[in-house]
């Protein structure tokens, strides 16, 4: 019987947090997460911790997190979502990090979105080739778009930022990634002690599984996007490419196209497709792609050789790889899966057993633990 902890989870994306608090409580454990939700998404949080725009938002928000403090302490396990975790200055959010420090037992970082030692990786060489920055060795299509103005990814650079993220990292109990990317973007900066892959979490016992059971007469392409990062993710030539294939056959394929919806609707629409485009620039298949597989929906996304020899897997392969590197390389995978769609069946079967194989939430979760008591062996 493994001891009951208390954890916190600070912050939380694409209802990562969330999914994996679901398994540690299945496993006994009192578990808090703290998030805004992820706004539009609106997934499962036990304190709502939102900024609103403007400065009157501003003032609110940090009023609301110095009231939230008293409530941050006393837990076995922090894991924070970000090393900015929360919507302020880098000076302000090291204060909140020392509070957290100094008044629960071991702090965690949870490596799954933008931070600064992830951005320094994808502008290096010979780590990636290619990423939502760089193109081999050229700007990606989104350093060049006015998406990443919006994001303000200037800011990644300022030298802020390189202080606060060597101040965090030299502090962190350890370092739990949820994709490959992650975990070679902090290999060599984090111990290997100190340094595991987790994965992302999927519950996949509450995920009905509608398998493809026969070749379909028509395809049914979904892809989903953020209206905010859509040349982050490439969903732009996704759809393109989409178009393209669906003028080619349109008596073989139709596409849905959804922008910014609500988590469980998002699942909802989702159940009903055949094939999931999710992200062009992507060694791994992320949330989008791993929900879809859970139902037995055929995944375009990122799943290159390093990815499948990075988890140990050389059998269960049904992710369509597509390459921002080779010319056309799009067209021609969406071709194939018109053309060739009494394969559908079997990367459908294929694609629920990968996720109950490796993203499991339960599996996950026993990964974060072991990971734990490895690192800071639990009294």
């Amino acid at each position: 019987m493994q001891q009951q902890l208390k954890i916190l989870f600070m912050g939380d994306a694409s209802n990562f947090h969330a999914s994996l608090a679901a398994a540690l409580r299945e496993m006994g454990h009192n578990v808090t997460v703290v998030s805004d939700g992820g706004k539009w998404m609106d997934t499962r949080r036990n304190i709502t911790l939102s900024r609103q725009p403007g400065k009157i938002g501003a003032v609110k928000y940090l009023l609301n997190t110095i009231k939230l403090l008293p409530h941050l302490k006393g837990y076995d396990i922090v894991h924070l979502i970000s090393p900015i975790f929360l919507e302020l200055r880098p000076r302000k959010i090291r204060l909140v990090f020392d509070y957290l420090k100094r008044n629960n037992r071991h702090v965690y970082l949870s490596a799954i979105g933008t931070d600064y030692i992830y951005v320094q990786a994808c502008n290096k060489e010979n780590i990636f080739k290619y990423s939502d920055y760089k193109i081999g060795n050229e700007p990606s299509p989104y350093m060049l778009s006015q998406e990443s103005k919006y994001h303000r990814q200037e800011n990644w650079n300022l030298p802020v930022m390189k202080w606060y993220s060597d101040y965090v990292t030299r502090r962190f109990d350890g370092v739990m990634t949820c994709l490959y990317e992650y975990y070679k973007a902090y290999e060599g900066i984090i111990p290997p002690g100190r340094l595991a892959y987790g994965g992302i979490p999927i519950e996949v016992q509450s995920v009905k599984p509608n398998l493809i059971t026969q070749t379909p007469d028509k395809v049914k392409f979904f892809l989903g996007r953020h209206k905010n990062r859509i040349v982050l993710k490439g969903t732009d030539r996704l759809l393109d490419a989409l178009r393209r294939t669906c003028d080619r056959y349109p008596k073989l394929c139709e596409m849905q196209v959804v922008e910014n919806v609500p988590y469980n609707e998002y699942l909802n629409l989702l159940s009903s497709a055949h094939v999931n485009l999710d992200q062009l620039y992507s060694y791994t298949p992320a949330t989008n792609a791993l929900l879809g597989m859970a139902r037995g929906v055929v995944a375009v996304s990122g799943a290159e050789p390093e990815f499948y020899d990075f988890i140990g897997e050389h059998e269960c392969q049904p992710i369509i790889n597509v390459s921002p590197l080779v010319e056309g390389d799009i067209d021609h995978k969406l071709a194939w899966i018109v053309e060739h769609r009494d394969r559908l069946p079997e990367l459908s079967r294929m694609s629920r057993e990968f996720v109950e194989k490796h993203n499991d939430s339960r599996i996950v979760a026993q990964r974060h633990i072991d990971f734990w008591q490895k690192t800071e062996p639990l009294k």
